[in-house]
């Protein structure tokens, strides 16, 4: 009961010491503010990146050419073979025949083209499509699959493929690079903000040693009032996130320049991240204060 007492005294004096200090705490609720519209901007880009690099990934496919003379039992031969390699994860076959069938469907002039060639005249192939589980083992993949016997020729698009994973995976950490340095800026800011409130106070905070008030007695209120700062401070921050990114969802459909890029659907998707600012501005905001007060609790 005694805790709950203190805690309960605890946030009355830090919502005390919020409103008697409206200026300075307008000031760190500004800054918490400001800092955290840019982290928000930061973790949306930052998933974005990642899921785009994810579909891409999903897409990335290794198509197996068969020898012409490959038969049914060396179809199926390639077929456990490509099924007992590890990374794979799924695959589909297709016969020739069904190949030139799928391509007079698209197209008339390959429609009179294809229908006067025999199968022997034809240069198309049966072939395995090839989705993987790591696509960062692709190339590995593929060089297994080429080894087999009755396997013609393997593409996946090999130079370009290794440039775009290495890419992505830049762009993955570089995004992320960004928004910890901006989470370590934010509370770098906040804790010269508050130290300028707690300053203010080192009066306060001396009478309250000298009545032999306790460290953690001390401190619990300033960093009650860090949390509420950091509450404030998420404001904006959350109603930008949720009412701008879904009208910037809306705004271009669902994609980005193209179809190929496609941004995540808003729900809930933005009540996650508006969950991860208000968290990182309670957190940012406490450790801020104990930061800053534990200055004049040395002895």
């Amino acid at each position: 009961m005694k805790l709950f007492r203190m805690l309960g005294r605890s946030i009355r004096d830090a919502v005390k010491s919020v409103v008697r200090n409206f200026s300075l705490s307008l000031a760190s609720i500004s800054c918490i503010t400001i800092t955290l519209i840019i982290v928000a901007i930061a973790i949306m880009a930052s998933y974005n990146v990642q899921n785009f690099t994810k579909e891409i990934e999903r897409d990335m496919t290794i198509v197996v050419f068969l020898d012409n003379d490959a038969t049914e039992t060396d179809v199926k031969d390639i077929e456990e073979d490509i099924k007992s390699i590890s990374n794979v994860d799924k695959y589909t076959f297709q016969s020739k025949q069904e190949v030139k069938e799928m391509m007079q469907a698209e197209s008339d002039v390959f429609d009179t083209v294809l229908k006067n060639w025999s199968d022997k005249e034809s240069p198309l192939k049966d072939t395995f499509q090839v989705k993987v589980k790591d696509v960062e083992k692709l190339k590995q993949t593929a060089v297994k699959i080429q080894a087999l016997d009755k396997v013609a020729v393997v593409r996946y698009g090999s130079g370009m493929v290794d440039k775009m994973i290495a890419a992505f995976n830049q762009v993955e950490k570089i995004t992320y690079g960004i928004v910890i340095a901006l989470i370590i800026v934010t509370v770098f800011l906040i804790i010269n903000t508050i130290k300028l409130t707690i300053s203010a106070r080192k009066r306060e905070i001396g009478i309250m040693r000298l009545v032999g008030a306790s460290n953690f007695t001390i401190k619990t209120p300033f960093i009650i009032e860090g949390m509420i700062l950091g509450i404030f401070g998420s404001i904006v921050p959350v109603l930008i996130t949720m009412y701008g990114y879904m009208a910037f969802y809306k705004h271009f459909d669902g994609y980005l320049y193209s179809q190929i890029i496609q941004l995540i659907k808003p729900e809930p998707f933005i009540y996650q991240v508006s969950l991860s600012v208000i968290v990182i501005g309670i957190i940012v905001g406490m450790i801020g204060s104990a930061s800053a007060v534990r200055k004049y609790l040395k002895v």
